[in-house]
């Protein structure tokens, strides 16, 4: 069963696209995993934030990259938000920006 990978929308896209080439090539990677395998891949590529919302966890040799993403039927994911992480815990902007938009997509008011 194959996923496909959408993009929140062409900022997102941009941002994810934008990471540092060593972070963007394991997060390629893991994308990869994910169109052939599905989300529930699990550490150290995946892991659950709750409530739906999913985090892709790719390092490189710049640092961390994280994605947030949600599924939605058909079997798409879809990248909501991305970010270098800078600190040990993930900001709550962040995830609140994330979760916001899952809940725009979930309720159908994507933009």
């Amino acid at each position: 069963m194959n996923w496909t990978i959408t993009f929140y929308n062409k900022k997102v896209e941009k941002q994810t696209l934008s990471f540092p080439s060593g972070i963007l090539a394991n997060l390629t990677h893991i994308l990869e995993l994910i169109e052939e395998l599905g989300p529930n891949i699990g550490k150290p590529h995946t892991a659950p934030m709750g409530k739906g919302l999913f985090e892709i966890r790719a390092k490189g040799n710049e640092g961390i990259g994280r994605s947030f993403f949600c599924t939605i039927q058909n079997n798409e994911i879809v990248i909501l938000h991305s970010i270098i992480k800078k600190t040990q815990k993930t900001p709550k902007k962040d995830l609140d920006l994330a979760t916001k938009r899952m809940k725009e997509l979930k309720g159908g008011n994507k933009k």
